[in-house]
Protein backbone atom coordinates (compact mmCIF):
# COMPACT_ATOMS: atom_id res chain seq x y z
CA UNK A 1 0.00 0.00 0.00
CA UNK A 2 1.43 3.38 -1.03
CA UNK A 3 1.49 6.70 0.81
CA UNK A 4 -1.80 7.83 -0.72
CA UNK A 5 -3.61 4.66 0.31
CA UNK A 6 -2.13 4.70 3.80
CA UNK A 7 -2.95 8.39 4.29
CA UNK A 8 -6.56 7.83 3.28
CA UNK A 9 -6.87 4.79 5.56
CA UNK A 10 -5.45 6.83 8.46
CA UNK A 11 -7.99 9.60 7.85
CA UNK A 12 -10.86 7.10 7.89
CA UNK A 13 -9.44 5.47 11.00
CA UNK A 14 -9.51 8.83 12.79
CA UNK A 15 -13.24 9.10 12.12
CA UNK A 16 -13.80 5.52 13.28
CA UNK A 17 -12.18 6.32 16.61
CA UNK A 18 -14.54 9.27 17.07
CA UNK A 19 -17.49 6.98 16.39
CA UNK A 20 -16.15 4.57 19.01
CA UNK A 21 -15.25 7.22 21.59
CA UNK A 22 -17.64 10.14 21.23
CA UNK A 23 -16.63 11.41 24.66
CA UNK A 24 -13.41 12.64 23.04
CA UNK A 25 -15.48 15.48 21.58
CA UNK A 26 -15.72 16.97 25.07
CA UNK A 27 -12.11 18.14 24.78
CA UNK A 28 -12.45 20.47 21.75
CA UNK A 29 -15.68 21.81 23.28
CA UNK A 30 -13.90 22.64 26.56
CA UNK A 31 -10.97 24.09 24.64
CA UNK A 32 -13.28 26.39 22.67
CA UNK A 33 -15.28 27.51 25.72
CA UNK A 34 -12.20 28.24 27.82
CA UNK A 35 -10.52 30.10 24.95
CA UNK A 36 -13.64 32.24 24.46
CA UNK A 37 -13.71 33.05 28.18
CA UNK A 38 -10.04 34.02 28.08
CA UNK A 39 -10.68 36.14 24.97
CA UNK A 40 -13.60 37.87 26.72
CA UNK A 41 -11.42 38.64 29.74
CA UNK A 42 -8.75 40.02 27.38
CA UNK A 43 -11.23 42.40 25.77
CA UNK A 44 -12.62 43.46 29.14
CA UNK A 45 -9.13 44.18 30.46
CA UNK A 46 -8.26 46.09 27.29
CA UNK A 47 -11.50 48.09 27.50
CA UNK A 48 -10.86 49.21 31.06
CA UNK A 49 -7.24 50.05 30.28
CA UNK A 50 -8.05 52.05 27.16
CA UNK A 51 -10.93 53.70 28.99
CA UNK A 52 -8.57 55.16 31.52
CA UNK A 53 -10.09 53.29 34.46
CA UNK A 54 -6.69 51.84 35.28
CA UNK A 55 -5.26 55.35 35.56
CA UNK A 56 -2.77 54.79 32.76
CA UNK A 57 -2.42 57.07 29.76
CA UNK A 58 -0.55 57.14 26.47
CA UNK A 59 2.35 54.75 26.01
CA UNK A 60 1.85 53.21 29.47
CA UNK A 61 -1.67 52.20 28.49
CA UNK A 62 -0.39 50.73 25.22
CA UNK A 63 2.21 48.65 27.03
CA UNK A 64 -0.43 47.25 29.38
CA UNK A 65 -2.60 46.29 26.40
CA UNK A 66 0.42 44.62 24.78
CA UNK A 67 1.09 42.74 28.01
CA UNK A 68 -2.55 41.56 28.04
CA UNK A 69 -2.10 40.34 24.47
CA UNK A 70 1.08 38.38 25.31
CA UNK A 71 -0.60 36.70 28.29
CA UNK A 72 -3.68 35.87 26.21
CA UNK A 73 -1.51 34.48 23.40
CA UNK A 74 0.38 32.19 25.77
CA UNK A 75 -2.68 30.99 27.69
CA UNK A 76 -4.61 30.34 24.46
CA UNK A 77 -1.70 28.24 23.18
CA UNK A 78 -1.54 26.33 26.45
CA UNK A 79 -5.27 25.56 26.46
CA UNK A 80 -5.19 24.33 22.85
CA UNK A 81 -2.11 22.15 23.42
CA UNK A 82 -3.42 20.71 26.71
CA UNK A 83 -6.72 19.54 25.22
CA UNK A 84 -5.01 18.27 22.06
CA UNK A 85 -2.82 16.19 24.38
CA UNK A 86 -6.01 14.85 26.01
CA UNK A 87 -7.39 13.79 22.62
CA UNK A 88 -4.10 12.26 21.47
CA UNK A 89 -3.79 10.36 24.76
CA UNK A 90 -7.29 8.91 24.43
CA UNK A 91 -6.74 8.04 20.77
CA UNK A 92 -3.53 6.19 21.63
CA UNK A 93 -5.34 4.16 24.32
CA UNK A 94 -7.99 3.17 21.77
CA UNK A 95 -5.38 2.26 19.16
CA UNK A 96 -3.57 0.15 21.76
CA UNK A 97 -6.79 -1.83 22.26
CA UNK A 98 -8.09 -0.03 25.35
CA UNK A 99 -11.30 1.86 26.06
CA UNK A 100 -10.40 5.46 26.95
CA UNK A 101 -12.40 7.79 29.19
CA UNK A 102 -12.35 11.55 29.65
CA UNK A 103 -10.43 11.01 32.88
CA UNK A 104 -7.74 9.09 30.95
CA UNK A 105 -7.20 12.01 28.59
CA UNK A 106 -6.95 14.53 31.42
CA UNK A 107 -4.62 12.20 33.33
CA UNK A 108 -2.22 11.82 30.41
CA UNK A 109 -2.14 15.56 29.74
CA UNK A 110 -1.83 16.31 33.45
CA UNK A 111 1.15 13.99 33.80
CA UNK A 112 2.89 16.08 31.14
CA UNK A 113 1.74 19.48 32.39
CA UNK A 114 5.27 20.85 32.80
CA UNK A 115 6.30 19.87 29.28
CA UNK A 116 3.04 21.26 27.87
CA UNK A 117 3.65 24.56 29.69
CA UNK A 118 7.20 24.77 28.35
CA UNK A 119 6.07 23.97 24.82
CA UNK A 120 3.24 26.55 24.99
CA UNK A 121 5.75 29.19 26.10
CA UNK A 122 8.26 28.11 23.46
CA UNK A 123 5.89 28.05 20.48
CA UNK A 124 4.00 31.17 21.60
CA UNK A 125 7.31 33.03 21.77
CA UNK A 126 8.21 31.90 18.26
CA UNK A 127 4.78 33.01 17.06
CA UNK A 128 5.13 36.43 18.70
CA UNK A 129 8.58 36.93 17.18
CA UNK A 130 7.30 36.08 13.70
CA UNK A 131 4.32 38.39 14.19
CA UNK A 132 6.50 41.24 15.47
CA UNK A 133 8.85 40.97 12.48
CA UNK A 134 5.90 40.87 10.05
CA UNK A 135 4.63 44.18 11.45
CA UNK A 136 7.97 45.86 10.77
CA UNK A 137 8.82 44.70 7.25
CA UNK A 138 7.48 45.32 3.80
CA UNK A 139 5.28 43.15 1.61
CA UNK A 140 8.05 40.76 0.57
CA UNK A 141 9.19 40.48 4.17
CA UNK A 142 5.66 39.64 5.26
CA UNK A 143 5.50 36.88 2.67
CA UNK A 144 8.85 35.48 3.83
CA UNK A 145 7.85 35.54 7.50
CA UNK A 146 4.49 34.01 6.59
CA UNK A 147 6.33 31.18 4.84
CA UNK A 148 8.54 30.73 7.92
CA UNK A 149 5.39 30.54 10.07
CA UNK A 150 3.92 27.86 7.83
CA UNK A 151 7.21 25.93 7.89
CA UNK A 152 7.26 26.12 11.70
CA UNK A 153 3.73 24.73 11.87
CA UNK A 154 4.67 21.85 9.58
CA UNK A 155 7.93 21.00 11.36
CA UNK A 156 6.21 20.95 14.77
CA UNK A 157 3.35 18.71 13.57
CA UNK A 158 4.32 15.79 15.84
CA UNK A 159 5.57 17.77 18.84
CA UNK A 160 2.60 17.04 21.14
CA UNK A 161 2.71 13.22 20.88
CA UNK A 162 6.51 13.34 21.17
CA UNK A 163 6.23 15.44 24.33
CA UNK A 164 3.70 13.21 26.07
CA UNK A 165 5.02 9.80 24.97
CA UNK A 166 8.78 10.36 24.77
CA UNK A 167 9.07 12.85 27.67
CA UNK A 168 11.57 15.22 26.08
CA UNK A 169 12.03 18.97 26.15
CA UNK A 170 10.63 21.44 23.56
CA UNK A 171 13.70 21.75 21.32
CA UNK A 172 14.34 18.00 21.28
CA UNK A 173 10.65 17.49 20.49
CA UNK A 174 10.89 19.85 17.51
CA UNK A 175 13.89 17.93 16.11
CA UNK A 176 12.15 14.62 16.73
CA UNK A 177 8.96 15.89 15.07
CA UNK A 178 10.93 16.94 11.98
CA UNK A 179 12.58 13.51 11.85
CA UNK A 180 9.24 11.70 12.02
CA UNK A 181 7.73 13.99 9.40
CA UNK A 182 10.46 13.09 6.92
CA UNK A 183 9.13 9.53 6.84
CA UNK A 184 5.42 10.26 6.97
CA UNK A 185 5.02 13.47 4.98
CA UNK A 186 3.05 11.67 2.25
CA UNK A 187 0.63 10.01 4.66
CA UNK A 188 0.29 13.24 6.65
CA UNK A 189 -0.44 15.26 3.52
CA UNK A 190 -3.01 12.82 2.14
CA UNK A 191 -4.59 12.24 5.56
CA UNK A 192 -5.03 15.96 6.20
CA UNK A 193 -6.28 16.61 2.68
CA UNK A 194 -8.72 13.72 3.06
CA UNK A 195 -10.11 15.08 6.31
CA UNK A 196 -10.22 18.56 4.79
CA UNK A 197 -12.35 17.37 1.86
CA UNK A 198 -14.64 15.32 4.13
CA UNK A 199 -15.31 18.20 6.51
CA UNK A 200 -15.58 20.78 3.73
CA UNK A 201 -18.36 18.72 2.17
CA UNK A 202 -19.94 18.15 5.58
CA UNK A 203 -19.87 21.89 6.25
CA UNK A 204 -21.60 22.85 2.99
CA UNK A 205 -25.18 22.02 4.14
CA UNK A 206 -24.66 24.22 7.20
CA UNK A 207 -23.41 27.11 5.07
CA UNK A 208 -26.39 26.73 2.74
CA UNK A 209 -28.84 26.72 5.67
CA UNK A 210 -27.00 29.73 7.14
CA UNK A 211 -27.50 31.69 3.91
CA UNK A 212 -31.10 30.51 3.85
CA UNK A 213 -31.54 31.85 7.38
CA UNK A 214 -30.16 35.25 6.39
CA UNK A 215 -32.60 35.34 3.50
CA UNK A 216 -35.36 34.16 5.83
CA UNK A 217 -34.89 37.18 8.12
CA UNK A 218 -36.31 39.31 5.32
CA UNK A 219 -38.54 36.86 3.45
CA UNK A 220 -40.14 34.87 6.30
CA UNK A 221 -39.82 37.08 9.32
CA UNK A 222 -37.30 37.56 12.10
CA UNK A 223 -38.47 34.60 14.21
CA UNK A 224 -38.21 32.06 11.39
CA UNK A 225 -34.89 33.48 10.25
CA UNK A 226 -33.39 33.32 13.75
CA UNK A 227 -34.47 29.69 14.19
CA UNK A 228 -32.90 28.71 10.86
CA UNK A 229 -29.73 30.66 11.67
CA UNK A 230 -29.47 29.00 15.09
CA UNK A 231 -29.80 25.53 13.56
CA UNK A 232 -27.15 26.35 10.95
CA UNK A 233 -24.72 27.71 13.55
CA UNK A 234 -25.17 24.68 15.82
CA UNK A 235 -24.56 22.34 12.87
CA UNK A 236 -21.44 24.25 11.74
CA UNK A 237 -20.05 24.27 15.29
CA UNK A 238 -20.70 20.53 15.60
CA UNK A 239 -18.83 19.81 12.36
CA UNK A 240 -15.99 22.07 13.51
CA UNK A 241 -15.73 20.21 16.83
CA UNK A 242 -15.63 16.81 15.13
CA UNK A 243 -13.10 18.08 12.61
CA UNK A 244 -10.82 19.43 15.34
CA UNK A 245 -10.88 16.10 17.20
CA UNK A 246 -10.28 14.14 13.98
CA UNK A 247 -7.19 16.22 13.16
CA UNK A 248 -5.68 15.53 16.60
CA UNK A 249 -6.48 11.80 16.31
CA UNK A 250 -4.83 11.73 12.88
CA UNK A 251 -1.65 13.11 14.46
CA UNK A 252 -1.75 10.28 17.02
CA UNK A 253 -2.36 7.67 14.31
CA UNK A 254 0.47 8.96 12.15
CA UNK A 255 2.81 9.06 15.15
CA UNK A 256 1.95 5.48 16.12
CA UNK A 257 2.41 4.31 12.55
CA UNK A 258 5.76 6.10 12.20
CA UNK A 259 7.16 4.68 15.43
CA UNK A 260 5.69 1.15 15.43
CA UNK A 261 4.65 0.38 11.86
CA UNK A 262 1.09 -0.23 13.06
CA UNK A 263 -1.88 2.01 13.56
CA UNK A 264 -4.28 0.15 15.78
CA UNK A 265 -4.83 -3.03 17.72
CA UNK A 266 -8.52 -2.12 17.72
CA UNK A 267 -8.74 -1.94 13.90
CA UNK A 268 -6.32 -4.61 12.79
CA UNK A 269 -7.09 -4.05 9.13
CA UNK A 270 -5.22 -0.77 9.41
CA UNK A 271 -1.85 -2.35 10.33
CA UNK A 272 0.91 -1.69 7.79
CA UNK A 273 4.38 -2.98 7.09
CA UNK A 274 7.20 -1.51 9.13
CA UNK A 275 8.02 1.60 11.17
CA UNK A 276 9.57 4.64 9.48
CA UNK A 277 11.27 5.83 12.67
CA UNK A 278 12.73 3.73 15.44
Amino acid sequence: MGKIGRGWQLAKMSLRIIRKDKEILVFPVLSGIITLLILASFFVGTFFTMGGISGLEGSSSSWVVYAYFIVFYFVAFFVSIFFNACIIGCAMIRMNGGDPTIRDGVRIAGQNLGRILMWALFTATVGLIIRAIQERVGFIGKLIMGAIGVAWTIVTYFVVPVLIFEHVGPWTAVKRSASILKGTWGEALVGNLGLGVIFFLAMLPGVIVLLLGIYGLVAWGIAAGIVILALAIVYILMIGIIGSAAEAILVAALYRFATTGQVSEEFRGFAFEKPFVT
